[in-house]
Parts: C-alpha cells; sequence; structure tokens
C-alpha cells in the first residue's frame, strides 16, 4: 500500500496527535483515524464480553458443560462452510460492503435470538456456537480492515494504539455484563447488543472516507471487490500463512492446556482450603469462582499495561518478527518452571502473564503479520486462520487431554507436552519471521519504485 502522505511536507501534530503519542508514534494527522479504528475494536470486543457472559448462562443452564465442550465442535464444523462462503462475498462486494454486511448480518441473529428466547425456545446450544462464530469472524475482519488501511510502517506504529480498543472493551464489557445480567436479563442484552453493532459499522464507514481521502490511488482499489479466492487454499498454497496458520493453531493447544491444568489446581486447591478451613467460610464453589476471577482480574490489568505502555516500544526497537518471541519465550520459562514445581502458586502466575501477553504483544503482532501481505490473504486467508484454525486448536486440545488422563498424566507430565509444543511453537515463530523479512523487503522495494 501507497503512503502518499508520507511524500509530502511534513505537518505539524495537533493536539490530539501528541496526545495518542504517549502510547505510540502517532504523526500528524493520523490521530482520529487512529483512534476512531480503537473505538470500534473497543465496542467489538465489550459487546463479545456480554454475549459471553449471556452464552454462558444460557448453556449451563440449559444444557450443562457437557454440551459446552461439544458445541465446541460444532463452531469448527460452522466455520468449514462459513469461511468459503465469506471468501465468495469478499468477491462480490467492496470492503465497506463486506465489513457491515457481514456485521449487520450477524447483528439480525441477535433479533432472532430475542424473539426465540422469548417465546420459550431452548437456544443455548445454538446460540453457543453462533457467538464463537461471531466472535472469531467479526475480529478477524477487522483487523483485516485495519490492516488494509495501512502499510507495514503505518501499522507497526499504530496497531499498538489500535490493540489498547479492544483489551479495554474486553475488560469493560465483561464487568459491565456481570452488573446488568441480574437486572436485564439474557434476551434483552442481545438486543442491545444487537443494536449496538450499529455502531462499529458506522466507525467503519466514518474510518474508510477518511483514509480513503488521504490516499485517493489507494481508494479507487479498494472501492473493488476482492479477487475470487477461497481463504483455505491461500493459506494451504502459500508458506508464509501455512506457517501463521501452524503457530496459531500450536499456541492455542498450549493456552488451552494451560487452562485446563489451571483449572485442574485451582478445583484441588479450593478443595485443599474448605477441607482446612481456610477459605473463609466460603464452599468450594464460591472459592474456585475466587481464585478464577483474581486470575482473571490480574491478567485484564496486566494486558492493559503491556497493551497501551510497552507494545509499541517492543515494536519500535524488536519490530514485529523480534515480538514473535516474546510470548513463546514466557511460555517457555514458565512451563519449565511448572514441570520443575507443579503447584498452583506457580502455574498461577505463569498462566496471568501468559495470557496477560497473549491479550496484548501477541494479539497484536499476530495481526500485524499481514500487514506485508495481498488484500485477499488479509481477509480471506485471515478469516481461515483466525477463525477455523483456532478452534481447530481447541479441538486438539480436548484429544490432548483425553489421551492425557488415559495415561495418567500429572500437572508435571501435561507441563512437559506444552514444553514440546512451545518449541514446535519456536520453530514455527522463526520460520515466519524469515518469510515476513522477504515480504517486507518487497514490499518496501514496491513503494520506493511507485
Amino acid at each position: 500500500m501507497l503512503d502518499n502522505d508520507r511524500l509530502a511536507a511534513p505537518q505539524p501534530k495537533g493536539p490530539l496527535d501528541k496526545v495518542l503519542s504517549l502510547v505510540t508514534d502517532v504523526r500528524a494527522g493520523e490521530g482520529v483515524s487512529a483512534l476512531l479504528l480503537a473505538a470500534n475494536a473497543f465496542y467489538l470486543l465489550a459487546f463479545y464480553q456480554v454475549l459471553k457472559i449471556v452464552r454462558e448462562a444460557l448453556i449451563l443452564s440449559e444444557s450443562g458443560a457437557v454440551a459446552a465442550s461439544y458445541a465446541s465442535a460444532g463452531m469448527a464444523l460452522v466455520l468449514l462452510v462459513f469461511v468459503p462462503a465469506y471468501s465468495a462475498f469478499s468477491a462480490r462486494v467492496n470492503r465497506v460492503w463486506l465489513i457491515c454486511g457481514v456485521t449487520l448480518f450477524f447483528a439480525s441473529h441477535l433479533v432472532i435470538f430475542y424473539l426465540l428466547g422469548n417465546a420459550g425456545l431452548r437456544i443455548g446450544i445454538a446460540f453457543y456456537i453462533w457467538i464463537g462464530v461471531f466472535n472469531m469472524v467479526a475480529v478477524a475482519q477487522f483487523w483485516a480492515f485495519a490492516n488494509d488501511l495501512y502499510s507495514s510502517e503505518r501499522g507497526k506504529r499504530l496497531f499498538p494504539l489500535v490493540g489498547v480498543g479492544a483489551t479495554l472493551g474486553a475488560a469493560l464489557g465483561a464487568g459491565l455484563a456481570t452488573l446488568l445480567f441480574g437486572g436485564i436479563g439474557p434476551y434483552r442484552l442481545m438486543l442491545i447488543a444487537a443494536f449496538g453493532l450499529l455502531v462499529p459499522v458506522i466507525l467503519t464507514i466514518v474510518v474508510h472516507r477518511r483514509e480513503s481521502g488521504r490516499n485517493r490511488e489507494q481508494s479507487t482499489v479498494v472501492e473493488q471487490p476482492l479477487a475470487k479466492a477461497d481463504g483455505f487454499k491461500l493459506v494451504l498454497s502459500n508458506r508464509y500463512l501455512l506457517f501463521i496458520a501452524m503457530m496459531v493453531l500450536v499456541f492455542n493447544l498450549v493456552n488451552t492446556l494451560g487452562g485446563f491444568m489451571l483449572n485442574s489446581l485451582i478445583t484441588q486447591e479450593a478443595a485443599n482450603r474448605v477441607a482446612a478451613g481456610a477459605a473463609g467460610g466460603m464452599n468450594t464453589r464460591a472459592v474456585i469462582a475466587t481464585l478464577s476471577g483474581t486470575v482473571q482480574t490480574s491478567v485484564n490489568i496486566l494486558a492493559f499495561i503491556l497493551q497501551t505502555f510497552f507494545v509499541s516500544r517492543i515494536f519500535k526497537y524488536i519490530g514485529v518478527r523480534g515480538a514473535l518471541f516474546v510470548l513463546p519465550a514466557i511460555a517457555l520459562t514458565g512451563y519449565g518452571a511448572v514441570a520443575l514445581l507443579p503447584i498452583f502458586a506457580v502455574l498461577q502466575w505463569t498462566k496471568i502473564f501468559e495470557n496477560g501477553t497473549d491479550y496484548s504483544v501477541q494479539n497484536t503482532t499476530r495481526h500485524a503479520l499481514f500487514l506485508p501481505t495481498s488484500r485477499e490473504a488479509k481477509y480471506n486467508a485471515k478469516q481461515a486462520i483466525d477463525a477455523f484454525f483456532v478452534r481447530a486448536g481447541d479441538l486438539l486440545q480436548a484429544v490432548v487431554v483425553f489421551a492425557g488422563v488415559q495415561l495418567a498424566l500429572t500437572i508435571r507430565g501435561f507441563a512437559l507436552v506444552n514444553l514440546v509444543l512451545v518449541a514446535v511453537w519456536l520453530v514455527l515463530a522463526a520460520g515466519i519471521a524469515r518469510e515476513h523479512r522477504k515480504l517486507v523487503g518487497a514490499e518496501t522495494t514496491t513503494r520506493h519504485a511507485a
């Protein structure tokens, strides 16, 4: 993508650009669009967190935890159909119609679920599958749009700011849903979210028009539909995209296995505290909720601090390629410690640092990897990777846990499995870094030639 605005004489920063520069390197005239993108991410993640609370309440009250586990497999099956359909739709419309059309498509489903739920029908399983697909598709699509707006250089600088909106939205959305659920109920929250999704639609249109005005040549390109390209075929035919897909799968497997280990030790720790009379009068369920809530709160705080003050600095000093190795290094250290000392305190802090870094550094890095790719890869291949391959990691985790239980693996045993997986992750990260260097070099050569 060309940055024609960089060829003009430097302009002085406005007040907004100066304030946002406390987070990252925001240059003259970039602040408004970057802030609008951050607001877009904020609303998407906030509404997802609201709907996630609704999802858990419905499926657990209607069908139980086992059904929730099986429903995760249903998400992967739906995505096998949805990803090619998304690619076909992207070949018929321009990017603003693609993004807004898909968002409104999901918003209309919320109205349908609202009507069915008020009619007394059991919608828990269907809604559980739906929200899993919506989250993956909507977030992947948002970041595809952000990738389409910026060159590698601008995205490297501005993505950390956009990520702050996503981090805040996830944290505040979960807290808001918890406060409102009892008084409003699940179905009204669905309706609120349905109309609330109009905000990201409006923000997408505004940013699209602003950035198209900045770059007239690029605006002609983005008004055209994407070339017809199936997301899965793009991933399987391109080494760089395939490495990203495999990294996403392996990382998700490591992360969910770590979550399984943490849940096991939380349950054990709660039972021990109740048995020892050290639970302050709480029963086992209440202690589990307290321990889990403490971990999640710590994760959200750490993620916000890292996203706001560290991600842009990491990108500046070691680049996107260097940032690829931050989380696997933390995971290697953490699970190595767990293998040596498999106790709750060690695993608790391992997961806090792992998830906090995932929600900030790793998340922003993963999205930035698509900056030097084609527009078809940004939208279609990204959907396949961020949606299907993430869910494939969830399914593979269930298989590993089942096999581990049959083999009577202890927490130390599962930690050793994760160490092997992290080694694979590091190899994939090295492959991605090598291919990324080639792509960014080619993008720079093309821009200079133009």
